[in-house]
């Protein structure tokens, strides 16, 4: 017989149940009808109570969140701690996915968050010792220890192990992040990708990335939609994010009226059709059942997954703010309210599962502990130190590195770029490229496509993995990579450099989505959790990298100075004033040496395909790893005199300063034009129509400033008296500013004048006018050579 059918009664409770009392959920607008049916199937009609030993285990976690921020709210008044108060079971649900995670056997978990609880998490979670806290609080610096700026407490990162209940490990690692709000998003996604591709065997999507978020910041910040978008996208899929927002219904004191349009600020992950959870967060055994179900979720359908724990803030903003001025009403509840661990402890009390005696001894043991740490602390404290500290130098990006290939390794690159699969049909006017290219080869040339390339090849071959992300990267904006050939005849692809990966190495050029923001965090990412490869961003223009500022300001340039975070991050961003106007000019070459210091990054423009070829090599083969920052052409990417000759690859490294190819006699020259990139040609081109006596020389490394390398060829030419600076750049911006101290400096007693030529200074980088771009490069080279 059937069973009997559910009455009405039992259905409204069934639903009741699942819907209505501490637990919500959205999933309807997910499309696939798989998906909603295993969350239905989840969600109703299911035993939603702990059994006792986990219960006993959120208490344990509950009673060290609260014991913790008690304590340094007591010993540490008025300091800014971001304390996770309101919002413990936080620590519960993160116990409980990971424990999950540990026990799935997953390699390794990467935590992303803001300052919000962060202190808490460091502890309760990633394993940071009590006292390694509390000599931050107390001020103690080991004056033997010093490097860098370092950071606030609230923005460190940390690696740990993470133990289950049941005993299984999973390494852990909370990424160090700035204040800017959810700009650590992309980035942790990055780095899960990274561990993930060193995994090419063994289970999918071995890595979780967790992301906490803020309520305001989750709806407010464009990143989080940008890095949701990364999601399902093949050349940045990590196998589904779990997100939880500590929704405590304010933003410093913005309300949520005044902080998105949405009914939740969890509204703008249904773009990539996650389901949500909303939780009571005063109710930690709904918090911990919905952590289990969101990482089985994730686990299942390899998607993103929200919890949306709706809390409270017991304190201001931070510890020293007073939020009754503009949420009054709210604060007087909040203050009449009991924290979350007291109301648990009296649920299991009044369930019988835990005596109140033993609820409260548990936490007298953890302050205990705590106040035994600090005891140690203070009495192992170092003196304090009566002055500054010198940092020790960082290690010199100058060292020399070997990086030319030998002719067998040409050829081999060369074959591997000219074959295609049988029966694949090339795009017709590709085959009359490969034609034009066929035939520089054989003259003995490369060009800057083919340098690429070569370089691209011979790491491949050598074990060393390349990554290339960016919009339109594959084929190259300029339409001069075609890293991916795509089949004329029936859509089918093929990636000519991936037959020369080894056991060793991987090749992945992606295009990007049409993001800056996201797409650069995603990268930085990769490469401060993969060193080893060469990670490249590509801008489509390098204008359009100020779209990414916060990542280039916050995490590439300053990471190692603030975190000791390392990373090879290679920016390939397209410079050059050819008459487009605006916005596709400049990549702000300014703004990066003025962001230059301590050697924390490199700074290229680099005028020929064989330079570019070299500083790519050396970018992985040298010992320090830092972000090389590669301004890269536009019209030199066809233009002859840019192209080197093959040798210049089999021999030969990345030289910081270029010598004039075609000086005129060492005593004829009286005029030294320093200048770098694009207009080198240009000037030099010009200088050869004129036959006057001045020497062009090429600076391809701006930062560190090339000084020996400059003061040799000076050397060379003792009746030069004149040093002029030619940029194409109008005199506020372009590399003027920040070289012209060197120049002063270090070569005002060797001319007579040293002078900028330059376009007048101006709000806007170039003019829109092509005809006027004309005539103000040729004023550039005329003032440039004038009476030499």
């Amino acid at each position: 017989d059937d069973p009997p059918a559910d009455t009405l009664k039992d259905i409204l409770r069934t639903l009741r149940a699942a819907y209505c009392e501490s637990v919500g959920v959205e999933y309807m607008h997910i499309q696939d009808p798989i998906e909603k049916r295993w969350i239905q199937q989840h969600v109703e009609g299911v035993v939603r109570t702990l059994e006792p030993d986990e219960q006993r285990h959120v208490l344990d976690r509950l009673n060290a969140a609260e014991a913790l921020e008690r304590f340094l709210g007591t010993k540490y008044v008025g300091q800014k701690r971001f304390g996770i108060e309101g919002a413990e079971s936080a620590i519960p649900i993160l116990d409980a996915m990971l424990g999950d995670a540990a026990d799935a056997g997953l390699d390794s978990a990467v935590i992303g968050m803001a300052h919000r609880g962060r202190l808490n998490v460091l502890v309760n979670i990633v394993g940071k010792q009590y006292h390694a806290l509390f000599n931050e609080f107390e001020g103690n610096i080991d004056e033997t220890s010093i490097q860098g700026s370092g950071d606030v407490k609230y923005h460190l990162g940390q690696t740990g192990t993470f133990r289950s209940r049941s005993g299984n490990t999973i390494p852990i690692q909370l990424a160090a992040n700035p204040s800017h709000l959810e700009a650590v998003d992309p980035v942790v996604v990055g780095m899960a990708r990274a561990r993930q591709d060193l995994h090419v065997h063994g289970a999918e999507f071995p890595v979780l990335p967790v992301l906490l978020h803020g309520d305001a910041a989750f709806a407010g910040q464009g990143v989080v939609a940008e890095t949701l978008n990364l999601s399902q996208i093949p050349g940045y899929r990590v196998g589904g994010t779990i997100h939880l927002v500590i929704n405590n219904q304010v933003g410093f004191t913005t309300t949520p009226e005044a902080a998105r349009s949405s009914v939740y600020p969890t509204d703008v992950a249904k773009m990539v059709q996650a389901p949500i959870f909303h939780v009571n967060g005063d109710d930690p055994e709904a918090c911990v059942w919905v952590a289990h179900l969101a990482f089985a979720y994730r686990q299942q359908f390899k998607k993103d997954v929200v919890i949306d724990m709706w809390c409270y803030r017991r304190h201001g903003h931070n510890e020293g703010d007073d939020p009754s001025y503009t949420q009054p009403l709210m604060y007087q509840r909040i203050d009449a309210h009991r924290s979350v661990r007291k109301l648990y402890v009296e649920t299991l009390v009044k369930r019988g599962d835990i005596g109140l005696d033993e609820a409260e001894q548990a936490m007298d043991d953890f302050r205990e502990k705590l106040q035994s740490a600090l005891d140690e602390t203070r009495d192992s404290a170092p003196p304090r130190p009566t002055s500054l500290a010198r940092a020790p130098r960082p290690r010199p990006l100058a060292e020399p590195v070997d990086t030319a290939i030998d002719q067998d390794t040409v050829d081999q690159v060369y074959g591997a770029l000219s074959a295609v699969p049988q029966g694949f049909t090339v795009h017709p006017k590709l085959a009359k490229q490969w034609e034009a290219r066929d035939a520089m080869f054989s003259e003995g040339e490369v060009d800057w496509a083919l340098a690429e390339a070569m370089a691209f090849g011979s790491l491949l071959a050598e074990g060393t993995s390349v990554r290339l992300a960016g919009q339109d990267s594959r084929r190259g904006t300029f339409s001069q990579r075609h890293s991916t050939l795509v089949d004329y005849t029936d859509g089918s692809e093929h990636r000519p450099l991936a037959s020369l990966c080894t056991d060793h190495s991987r090749l992945w050029i992606y295009d990007s989505l049409l993001s800056e923001y996201a797409a650069l965090g995603f990268e930085y990412g990769y490469s401060v959790s993969n060193l080893d490869a060469l990670v490249m961003w590509e801008a489509q223009f390098g204008d359009f990298m100020n779209g990414a500022q916060i990542i280039i300001d916050q995490f590439i340039v300053a990471a190692e100075d603030k975190w000791k975070q390392h990373s090879g991050l290679v920016l390939l961003l397209p410079h050059g004033y050819e008459g487009q106007g605006p916005e596709h000019s400049s990549a702000r070459i300014e703004r990066f040496l003025l962001l230059a210091a301590e050697e924390n990054i490199c700074v290229v423009n680099p005028s020929t395909s064989a330079q570019y070829f070299h500083v790519l090599r050396r970018q992985v083969r040298r010992s320090a790893r830092k972000p090389l920052v590669a301004f890269t052409p536009k019209s030199l990417l066809r233009l002859r005199s840019a192209r080197s000759p093959l040798t210049e690859l089999t021999s030969g490294w990345f030289h910081e300063l270029l010598a004039d190819p075609s000086p005129p006699a060492d005593e004829r020259v009286t005029r030294v034009v320093l200048t770098a990139g694009k207009i080198s040609h240009e000037a030099i081109a010009r200088r050869d129509a004129l036959g006057c006596g001045a020497v062009v020389l090429r600076a391809e490394q701006l930062y560190p400033w090339p000084t020996e390398a400059l003061a040799a060829q000076i050397e060379r030419y003792p009746n030069a008296r004149e040093l002029v600076w030619l940029q194409e750049e109008p005199e506020n911006m372009g590399p003027w500013n920040a070289i012209k101290g060197h120049l002063y400096d270090g070569l005002g007693h060797r001319f007579d004048d040293i002078r900028r030529v330059s376009r007048d200074e101006s709000g806007s980088p170039a003019t829109g006018s092509s005809a006027i771009h004309a005539l103000e490069q040729d004023d550039l080279l005329t003032r440039a050579f004038d009476g030499c």
